[in-house]
């Protein structure tokens, strides 16, 4: 049986975790990586405070993640980062309450895998790479028929497509 056990705040934490290593001027940057913007990454997303072991692990699990999302890892790549990682059943009146305890583990780790697995679940192939091959963000399609290929339609999407008038209105200007 399946539980999936996340939030939409664990999936914005995901898709943020994910799209850090975003390629701006032709340049891939790592915003988990860079002194002065990691801290500020943790902080924006009430992560607590940063130290390298904290941001090592992010880095790691995000690479982990991003290989699985791409299809070049499998998710057994992610069994390091959930040791002594468990989820408690709590009744109340209104139901179950999951309570999520990640022992020595990273909580935002184990939060974004939750949310990663929520994904696979509950909607199989929604969570992919953009489909432009100079991007190396990530998106969540929540569209009907399933078909968002890039990560933003005005910027990747707009890229592409101008790029495919300009490569037809070339090979006809040739010929």
């Amino acid at each position: 049986m399946d539980i999936v056990v996340a939030g939409r705040g664990d999936e914005a934490l995901l898709l943020d975790l994910l799209n850090s290593t975003p390629v701006i001027d032709g340049v891939a940057r790592d915003e988990l990586a860079d002194p002065v913007t990691a801290p500020a990454w943790l902080s924006s997303r009430d992560l607590g405070p940063a130290n390298e072991q904290r941001m090592q692990e992010l880095r790691d699990v995000r690479d982990a993640l991003q290989d699985i999302v791409r299809g070049d890892r499998t998710p057994q790549a992610l069994q390091p980062f959930l040791v002594g990682v468990g989820l408690f059943p709590a009744l109340s009146d209104n139901g179950i309450t999951w309570t999520l305890d990640t022992g020595k583990a990273s909580p935002a780790a184990a939060r974004a895998i939750l949310a990663w697995d929520a994904l696979r679940i509950s909607s199989p192939g929604r969570l992919r790479p953009c489909a432009n091959a100079d991007c190396q963000l990530f998106l969540i399609d929540r569209s009907k028929p399933n078909t968002a290929r890039w990560c933003s339609m005005a910027i990747c999407g707009n890229r592409m497509k101008a790029r495919r008038h300009y490569q037809r209105n070339k090979a006809t200007t040739s010929d």
